[in-house]
């Protein structure tokens, strides 16, 4: 069957909307990690309840997706390039829901720390969180603007990251190795830095799939922090 200008365009409009889609998802996303790390340090209940009924949004977009990548393939019937790109925001769909997730772990994380109080992991956090949500920013544009060397260098990032976790990891075991009385607000602050390590491994596996969308090849494998809780003290 010829392809017509009208087909064309189409077919560029729907992979606009998709591209749409995917982005105003990771844009919610973004803002949940911000607004977690904001709740975390201010110890704001409200914003973290918001955190976590703002999670519903997302997982509607992941939907949303999902059908528009369906109608898309079976009325388009995308190849090659195109097709890729298709099924890398299918996939990047899913990812973000999970980043979604860990942000709303963290906020569900913040009525138990309202007493925690002289913790140094706290104050790191944000730096931490900034990196992250900067990760995250960056790879759905490389995505929306098909940049394969723009999804390289959020790649690069996830090493910064996982140091600040080993680091706040040695930190809060020192703390409740020095005070029991540390243990339970340590124990929290330990799996928000996981949550927030985990949602930097996600960016980079996006990056992964914006790079392999647009060139077809795969990205070079990176190294990866050690990872204390593996051994790696």
């Amino acid at each position: 069957m010829a392809t017509t200008g009208h087909t064309v365009k189409a077919f560029d409009d729907d992979l606009g909307q998709l591209r749409g889609l995917v982005s105003e998802m990771g844009g919610r996303a973004e803002a949940a990690i911000t607004n977690a790390i904001e709740a975390l340090v201010n110890r704001d209940l409200d914003l973290a309840a918001r955190i976590i009924e703002g999670d519903r949004k997302i997982d509607l977009l992941q939907t949303d997706i999902e059908k528009h990548v369906v109608r898309l393939i079976a009325l388009r019937a995308p190849m090659a390039d195109d097709l890729r790109e298709v099924l890398a925001a299918l996939k990047i769909a899913g990812v973000v829901e999970r980043m979604g997730d860990y942000a709303k772990n963290i906020a569900k994380r913040i009525p138990t720390l309202q007493d925690a109080r002289g913790l140094d992991a706290i104050a790191v956090l944000p730096s931490m969180g900034a990196i992250v949500t900067e990760m995250v920013r960056n790879v759905l544009d490389a995505f929306v603007a098909r940049d394969a060397e723009a999804a390289v260098a959020v790649a690069a990032r996830d090493s910064a990251v996982d140091d600040f976790y080993n680091s706040i990891f040695r930190t809060l075991l020192t703390y409740m190795m020095e005070n029991p009385h540390n243990i339970t607000a340590s124990t929290h602050l330990l799996f928000i830095a996981k949550n927030l390590e985990r949602i930097g491994d996600h960016a980079t596996n996006v990056a992964e799939m914006v790079y392999f969308a647009a060139t077809g090849t795969q990205m070079i494998e990176r190294a990866r922090g050690g990872d204390p809780l593996a051994g790696d003290l």
